[in-house]
């Protein structure tokens, strides 16, 4: 594996860029993320596409029992090396599996219809913003893939002889294998496969993605499978129901059941390029039709490989770099990359969608969003949106509102419309409540605040915050029989209670404004003032024992938290700092606890409750330059140029946000409140492409002068002209315009 990823480098980014790199586009390595449990993936896709064309090397989870170590969440991994097909309907950056199916694969020879007798190692990868290429050592074979939001190109360069085009949909992530196709003709097939039960955490949602599929050639011969049986040329058109051979037409019922499949071969005189097209949907076959003729039809791979390195740098463009080193440049525009896949696309190019909750087909005139991965989401990458597209965050809020329309709630954790109720807390809240209070107002606004107020008062029968009648009753969450996370929960609503209040203030609500601040400190009933940390507490009042704070290292299941120890929430309390601070016995106290964490290597920089920590010093006077330490630490420990350059999961974009903001010099560390925090940029000049539709200002600058090239402390700043004293600034000095300058030593 280690000359297979020299190669991954070299001809992904090491030579061109020395070459060409004049572009953000030409920075970007998709390959950083697909180790070291990253699950991002180097496969082709545009930002916030429907569909990707992904290469699949992972073997699918067929059995919810098995232990969580034999999970692939990914469909893709560098650390492997066998190829079994491409797979269209993908998640990047999560912790489960779902989706990766749709699964195409190109061979040669003797017809194999098996995944393990047709799989196939792989060479001479390359990969950039919307396309990818591979080499099959076995068939001699090359393998391109590229995309438009809801359509792909597979492009296959065949030697000369016997082809075949292989559609698996019984392969996959999970172990929903139902499915139908029928075969339209010697060159197209149209179906559906089932998928969800993302986490299995509601194994009743399951759901069709829709395809269909055209071939640029006629087949010498196709047909179809169902394990066992194999159909070949007009007998694909039978089946077997109700224990009787039927002849099925292009009009009547297609093959269904598991582990469907369907190939289309070839005899080729020479060495021939094949062209495969395919349209996707979550709505009907006719729909994945007209977005495959609406989006690609009569357009060639290169045409289409060229519309998505546009749309790419376009994105990219929002920010140029200026200095830093190319390995620096890859990683701030690769995060970028990231950060703008998820939440994508759902809605069809009629408008059409299905709708959450309902069963229902809605319609959107703009863009219907899916993925909401809000636990992670809400801290950062939201704000990177505000900041960067608000156009496409306003969007992210308006199918927020339409869901509560739908189905009589925000969501949690939403994926192509169902709810997976995943972690923990409101964060839907915070994210409506954080947008509005950065400016971005072109949503209803009473209607969200009577959404964000029914999730945050209904204790009955209540999806989002199952325990709000103990949280009410108590002023903090006690120890739970069952499924325990009463600190994190306890924190999160405090949280979402906090942002509520915020927008309620800004709205005029003042009642709910001072109830919910009150609600927002219920935080201190969870600290133990002897150990100085979060603790889990009975319903009488009385600390939970045993405990430790290292309790739940490595994700371990513990009493009172949810993916991490009571370190790892000690200080998750970015929006009352001061409290927090007076709390832990006065500023000395504070940093010096603050800081043992990194020093004893308790911080977990893939964690998403201490993300922010490395920026909490930045709010005593003289230890700032803690701050630009610790976090310089973290993007040189913990981010790099290679497939493992991401501290671990993703979390669909907010490890990558989180690198963004981090070396562009501002963080938005505070949930709800719309200001920036100051650390170390790593570039000589940031210049911020503002949306002067939503902003006021054309350009934001970020500016660092050094006294030499490794200076990373700040020894002053200038906003403006003028003298910065502390280390923070609010989002209006940002969407304005103007310039701030660091000076560094």
């Amino acid at each position: 594996m280690q000359m297979k990823s020299l190669v991954i480098l070299f001809f992904s980014i090491g030579l061109f860029q020395h070459i060409k790199a004049q572009e953000p586009v030409d920075y970007v390595n998709p390959f950083i993320g697909s180790d070291n449990y990253g699950t991002t993936n180097p496969g082709a896709i545009v930002p916030r596409g429907m569909i990707s064309a992904v290469p699949f090397n992972v073997s699918g989870r067929p059995n919810k029992h098995e232990k969580d170590s034999d999970w692939w969440s990914t469909p893709y991994s560098s650390a492997n090396e066998t190829l079994t097909g491409f797979s269209h309907v993908n998640l990047s950056g999560v912790g489960c599996p779902d989706l990766g199916t749709i699964i195409l694969m190109p061979t040669t020879g003797d017809l194999k219809i098996s995944s393990g007798e047709y799989a196939s190692t792989y060479s001479h990868e390359e990969a950039s913003p919307g396309y990818y290429s591979n080499y099959l050592n076995r068939y001699d074979v090359k393998a391109e893939v590229t995309t438009s939001v809801r359509s792909a190109i597979n492009r296959y360069t065949f030697p000369k002889g016997r082809a075949n085009i292989l559609l698996n949909l019984g392969l996959g992530l999970t172990n929903e294998q139902d499915g139908y196709l029928r075969i339209k003709s010697d060159n197209e097939v149209e179906g559906f496969r089932t998928v969800g039960s993302f986490c299995y955490n509601n194994p009743d949602e399951i759901y069709p993605v829709y395809f269909v599929i055209k071939v640029n050639k006629s087949a010498d011969k196709y047909g179809a499978w169902k394990k066992p049986p194999l159909y070949h040329g007009a007998e694909a058109n039978w089946m077997s129901y109700n224990g009787q051979t039927r002849l099925l037409n292009e009009y009547t019922k297609p093959l269904v059941g598991d582990s469907l499949g369907a190939f289309f071969s070839f005899d080729f005189k020479e060495p021939t390029q094949v062209e495969v097209l395919i349209g996707i949907s979550y709505v009907s076959i006719e729909n994945a039709r007209e977005n495959l003729e609406q989006e690609i039809t009569n357009k060639c791979f290169d045409d289409l490989r060229a519309e998505a390195r546009a749309l790419w740098n376009d994105k990219l463009s929002r920010v140029k770099i200026t200095g830093g080193t190319s390995d620096e440049k890859t990683m701030f525009y690769s995060a970028l990359y990231h950060a703008q896949i998820h939440p994508n696309t759902l809605n069809d190019v009629n408008g059409e969608y299905p709708t959450i909750g309902s069963g229902n087909i809605g319609k959107t005139d703009g863009t219907r969003y899916t993925v909401f991965s809000l636990w992670d989401t809400y801290r950062n990458m939201h704000q990177l949106t505000s900041l960067l597209y608000p156009k496409e965050q306003l969007g992210m809020v308006n199918s927020m509102l339409d869901m509560y329309k739908e189905n009589g709630w925000l969501p949690k954790w939403e994926l192509n419309s169902t709810e997976t109720f995943t972690m923990v807390g409101d964060p839907a809240a915070i994210v409506i409540a954080d947008t509005y209070m950065r400016g971005i107002t072109g949503f209803d606004t009473e209607l969200a605040l009577e959404a964000m107020l029914k999730s945050a008062t209904q204790e009955k029968d209540n999806p989002l915050r199952p325990e709000l009648s103990d949280y009410l009753s108590y002023s903090y969450i006690p120890v739970q029989e069952k499924y325990d996370g009463s600190v994190s929960t306890t924190l999160e609503y405090g949280a979402a209670d906090f942002a509520i209040a915020q927008m309620a203030k800004s709205l005029g609500h003042k009642n709910i404004y001072t109830d919910f601040t009150k609600r927002s400190q219920y935080y201190k009933n969870m600290y133990d003032s002897e150990l100085g940390v979060m603790r889990p507490r009975l319903d009488n009042g009385q600390w939970h024992t045993p405990f430790s704070p290292l309790d739940g290292a490595n994700f371990e299941s513990v009493t009172g938290f949810i993916e991490g120890t009571s370190w790892h929430y000690s200080f998750m309390i970015p929006y009352d700092v001061k409290g927090l601070i007076k709390l832990n016995g006065g500023k000395k106290s504070f940093v010096n606890k603050l800081q043992s964490v990194f020093d004893n290597g308790l911080y977990e920089p893939d964690n998403e409750p201490d993300m922010g920590y490395a920026f909490l010093f930045n709010y005593v006077k003289g230890e700032e330059w803690r701050t630009q330490k610790e976090v310089n630490k973290i993007i040189d420990h913990d981010y790099s140029n290679s497939p493992g350059g991401l501290p671990g999961n993703d979390d669909t974009g907010t490890m990558s946000a989180w690198l963004v903001f981090a070396m562009m010099g501002i963080y938005p560390d505070a949930p709800a409140i719309p200001h920036y925090t100051i650390c170390s940029p790593r570039f000589d000049l940031v210049e911020i492409r503002l949306d002067e539709e939503i902003y006021s200002g054309e350009t934001f600058r970020i500016e660092a002068i050094r006294t030499n090239t490794k200076a990373q402390e700040i020894n002053k700043m200038e906003l403006n002209g003028k003298a910065l004293n502390n280390y923070f600034i609010s989002h209006d000095d940002v969407i304005n315009g103007g310039t701030l300058k660091i000076w560094l030593k």
